[in-house]
């Protein structure tokens, strides 16, 4: 190694935290030939003690699903049965180990984790990828998913990759970014390489030419004449140059000998497949010892492995098209039918027109990558087939098909770019019955609209769902279609839009046959109902039992949104109390992919009940998978969720940080609703202050938004807020205008919570006030909203105390202290404990700590190991690693000064929380 002590030095660093149990990821990224793999090599070396897994990407094997999983997970599969039952049936499914159902594709990246967390646990591993650029999708996606959540285990992970090409998907790991060497590193690796003398004026040159890229310098110091003519101002391309050095290298080799190479390069160094596809085509395969003999490749054991990739690429671009697709044909015929995969792929290559046979066969391919979760690859299987089919209707179903799977994959751009070739194929002749044409292109424009609502612009995607459900035939579709407009029409927050949604909405659930359809679109037109501020509450109310019956809304994850919309919009005591199991159901079936919507519902509704702590935690595990799973609206409206609730608790810079986030996203990609909370949660946090008009402003700015998009829930309206601040600028009048059109459209939705809010409004600008207060905490005992009672029982002791009554204030302040305190609302407990000082009464300090000191990440592993869950089940529940969970249960009792789960279950218990 020259020239590269920096980079040796981090890479021993990582080794030696593995040693001792703190894993370690690191992305070595750089240009071809910059040292990569040679970087991997010596990394080897400093493995003793290390059981070493590894991967390596080739081009002809990127679409083969798992490919490169398998690989690496080999040597654990033993352990399989030794983690989660779910994880190992995802994982079983993908690398073909069992058949069943796919999974989330998220499932197989948990799954991997616990694996290899599980094979460590008898000793230090280390994970290399080489030419990640070249791994599989999925088994890239999988071994980063689980590279980005390793912590505490002896585990090192290096991938090497190049850079521009692997960006995506290193995204939240250490970089090591590889550079050319300098002026001083080229002389020592030239004096290597060559015995040939040189001048500095050449070797000054060939570090202009390569940037001192390795390789580069490698090839060209060994042929100083092939060096590139110096270009007038313009620098030869250095893959190109590159590539000419191999090809220039192949040259001495016999016609023959290079034909061997073109085969073994084909067969992706398969030293077996190369041996029977040479037989085939008349060959000898005993000439690759002139292979090796030149340095251009080695054997070892039944694999062919070649000196660079581009050495591959020279092989293959110096053949002539016919005698490539010659071998690709052999290849095929070489591997057994059972190799779908292989065999479909090599057919494929080997034609250079449509072919319905090669067709079908690589659209098998991809169904069978569609049933192992490998969505990536089974895109690019239907893409191939559609380009390969004679018949029109085949080549638009084969890209939709591919464009499902694209968006499935998470690759919505390419999804979007298949879609339109749909659409331009579209004008092909075709014989196709025109309901059948008309199915494939609803299904086109369904994909496009949740493709839309999900990544793109929501108000795109949901005149898209508008435009689908008007041309199906079925009102079940209808209502499933505009159901979804209302879903994405509550993140939009545009009461326009809902408005428009509900006539055709009711009509299509008037009309519809199943319960579910009737359970989600009596449920959608609920809440269009609620945001326009026209009613909504019956049909919510009709729809909870409807959902519970849906047998499909039982066993589907993605359905379990609907059900958690009732309790946040109606906001009563009793509905959707008991969800708390469908997410541990979720967690168990590792449905990764909808946790963030299903824990950012039930966040919300712990954030509005009594359960801060578990919310806080809920909220920032949404938070973290929405990152990981690339959800966007998820991940705005959990971090303005989470920073309303961290104003209440008195946490202003975290606060602000994250509700700044959340109206950053809400503006790129129209979700609005995120900015309306994130604004609440800039309100509430000034509301607690002692700066009226600061709060003022900021309220403010949350009633002109909701007018600007026309959004009429009271739920969401901040002007009992804005009463109370106006009566403490002076401004009673407006206060009571404020307070008595609140009234009007409160009472009109008719739940109480909204309506207790009016009444505390109206007591805080009434001469009889008692009244009003008293309604109000009435109506504060029919909602599981702790806060918003503390806050009347707060403002009512105020009044109290203002008017003289300092022992009535007293009760009232007392039971607003204890809610306060309890909830961990601690700007609030303050300010209710200086108003029980104003009447005379002394507050003994309440010291913070408890399950408030704990991280969320904390509270999480507490809480589930407080359920009874061992210390593997909490692991696979949170998608982390058992020793990450000791790791952070060790901290949990050392906050909470206690030995035992016991003690823990009695201290986190949700019943306390």
């Amino acid at each position: 190694m020259i020239g590269r002590e920096r980079e040796q030095r981090v890479i021993d660093r990582l080794v030696s935290n593995a040693r001792i149990g703190t894993s370690g990821v690191l992305a070595v990224t750089g240009e071809p030939g910059v040292g990569k793999t040679a970087l991997l090599r010596w990394t080897q070396s400093r493995l003793d003690g290390f059981r070493v897994v590894r991967a390596t990407g080739t081009e002809p094997e990127r679409e083969v699903p798992f490919a490169a999983l398998l690989a690496v997970l080999r040597p654990a599969l033993d352990l399989l049965d030794t983690i989660a039952e779910p994880q190992a049936r995802a994982l079983s499914s993908a690398l073909a180990l069992e058949e069943s159902a796919a999974g989330d594709r998220f499932a197989v990246g948990a799954a991997t984790l616990s694996l290899l967390c599980r094979y460590a646990e008898d000793g230090p591993i280390a994970v290399l990828l080489d030419d990640l650029q070249w791994i599989d999708t999925p088994s890239a996606d999988a071994l980063l998913f689980a590279a980005r959540r390793l912590s505490a285990d002896p585990i090192a992970v290096v991938a090497a990759g190049r850079e521009g090409e692997v960006d995506h998907l290193v995204v939240g790991v250490d970089e090591l970014r590889l550079t050319g060497l300098d002026l001083g590193g080229i002389r020592r690796l030239v004096a290597d390489v060559t015995a040939r003398p040189v001048t500095d004026e050449w070797v000054v040159r060939l570090h202009e030419l390569t940037g001192g890229n390795p390789l580069a310098v490698t090839e060209l110091a060994e042929n100083p004449e092939a060096l590139p003519p110096r270009p007038s101002g313009v620098p030869a391309p250095l893959s190109a140059a590159l590539v000419d050095a191999f090809v220039r290298r192949l040259r001495p080799l016999d016609e023959t000998t290079r034909a061997v190479l073109l085969v073994a390069v084909i067969c992706n160094g398969d030293l077996r497949l190369t041996g029977q596809t040479c037989a085939a085509i008349g060959l000898d395969p005993a000439h690759l010892a002139s292979v090796t003999d030149a340095g251009l490749a080695q054997v070892t054991g039944g694999e062919i492995t070649f000196r660079h990739p581009l050495l591959r690429s020279a092989v293959y671009r110096d053949a002539a098209p016919q005698q490539r697709r010659s071998v690709h044909a052999a290849a095929a015929a070489a591997l057994p039918d059972a190799d779908v995969d292989r065999r479909a792929w090599h057919v494929a290559e080997a034609l250079w027109a449509a072919d319905a046979t090669a067709a079908d066969l690589l659209h098998t391919a991809g169904d069978r990558a569609a049933e192992r979760a490998a969505w990536a690859v089974a895109s690019a299987a239907y893409e191939r087939a559609a380009r390969l089919s004679p018949d029109a209707v085949d080549i638009r179903s084969r890209l939709l098909d591919a464009a499902s799977a694209a968006w499935t994959a998470g690759l919505g751009s390419r999804a979007l770019t298949l879609l339109d070739e749909v659409d331009d194929a579209a004008g092909l002749p075709t014989v196709l019955h025109a309901l059948e044409l008309e199915a494939l292109e609803l299904q086109a424009l369904e994909l496009r609209a949740v493709i839309s609502v999900r990544s793109g612009s929501l108000q795109e995607g949901i005149r898209l769902l508008e435009r689908a459900a008007m041309r199906s035939d079925s009102p079940d579709v209808r209502a499933g279609l505009l159901a979804e407009a209302v879903h994405a029409s509550f993140f939009l927050a545009d009461g326009t839009v809902v408005r428009r949604l509900v006539q055709p909405l009711d009509d299509a659930v008037a009309a519809a046959t199943t319960t579910r359809a009737r359970a989600m679109g009596g449920l959608a037109a609920g809440v269009a109902k609620v945001l326009a501020g026209s009613g909504g509450v019956a049909e919510l109310r009709d729809a909870v039992p409807l959902l519970a019956q849906s047998i499909e809304n039982q066993s589907d994850e993605n359905s379990l949104s609907w059900v958690l919309y009732a309790p946040l919009f109606l906001r009563d005591g009793d509905t959707g109390r008991d969800l708390r199991d469908r997410i541990d159901r979720a967690r168990r079936r590792a449905g990764v992919g909808v946790l963030p919507a299903l824990l950012f519902q039930v966040a919300r509704d712990g954030a509005t009940s009594d359960s801060w702590p578990r919310a806080a935690a809920d909220y920032t595990e949404s938070i973290r998978l929405a990152r990981d799973t690339g959800q966007t609206t998820e991940l705005a409206m959990s971090l303005a969720g989470l920073a309303w609730l961290q104003a209440r608790t008195g946490q202003a810079d975290e606060c602000r940080a994250h509700a700044e986030e959340a109206m950053s996203l809400g503006l790129a990609r129209d979700v609005h609703a995120a900015r309306i909370w994130a604004l609440h949660a800039l309100a509430d946090l000034a509301v607690a202050g002692d700066d009226p008009e600061e709060t003022l402003r900021r309220l403010l700015a949350v009633d002109e938004l909701l007018t600007e998009r026309a959004v009429g829930d009271p739920d969401l309206s901040p002007r009992p807020d804005l009463v109370e601040t106006l009566v403490r600028l002076g401004r009673e009048t407006e206060a009571a205008d404020v307070a008595r059109k609140f009234s009007m459209v409160a009472d009109a939705k008719g739940q109480p919570w909204s309506a207790a809010r009016a009444r505390r409004a109206a007591a805080m600008v009434a001469d009889d006030f008692d009244q009003a207060f008293a309604e109000a905490l009435a109506l504060h005992r029919d909602t599981p909203d702790r806060f918003e009672t503390a806050r009347t029982a707060l403002a009512y002791g105020e009044r109290l105390r203002r008017a003289g009554r300092r022992v009535d204030a007293r009760v009232q302040l007392r039971s607003s202290l204890s809610a306060f305190a309890e909830l961990g609302a601690r700007p609030w407990a303050d300010r209710a404990a200086t108003e029980l000082d104003l009447t005379g009464e002394r507050v003994a300090h309440r010291p913070q700590g408890g399950v408030a000191s704990l991280t969320p990440q904390e509270l999480q592993v507490a809480l589930l190991l407080s359920d009874g869950r061992t210390t593997r089940e909490a692991a696979a529940a949170l998608f982390l690693s058992p020793k990450t969970v000791e790791y952070h249960l060790r901290k949990v009792y050392r906050k909470l000064g206690i030995r035992s789960r016991a003690e823990l279950s009695d201290i986190v218990s949700p019943t306390k929380n």
